[in-house]
């Protein structure tokens, strides 16, 4: 048996009913749409979704950043002048 990820559900009959009331009633929370009782989809609102896609740049530039702290051993310093 797979794991909702959700404390909310609904069929994707329900969805298909009436979406903008599955969005309201989640409070910004994802709702697992489930087909045969199965999560084959996870609905989120675009605020919450916008949020998610923040933090993942955030770590991704943090990685970056990481990686990019070991190469100032090889760094040359030089002046504006010399450039």
């Amino acid at each position: 048996m797979e794991s909702v990820l959700a404390d909310c559900s609904a069929s994707i009959s329900e969805l298909k009913k009436n979406p903008s009331a599955l969005i309201e009633l989640s409070d910004g929370e994802p709702i697992a749409i489930l087909n045969h009782n199965r999560p084959t989809a996870y609905l989120i609102p675009a605020k919450t979704y916008e949020a998610m896609l923040e933090k993942i740049e955030g770590y991704q530039l943090g990685l970056i950043i990481k990686d990019r702290q070991s190469e100032k051993i090889s760094a040359v310093e030089v002046t504006l002048d010399e450039l």
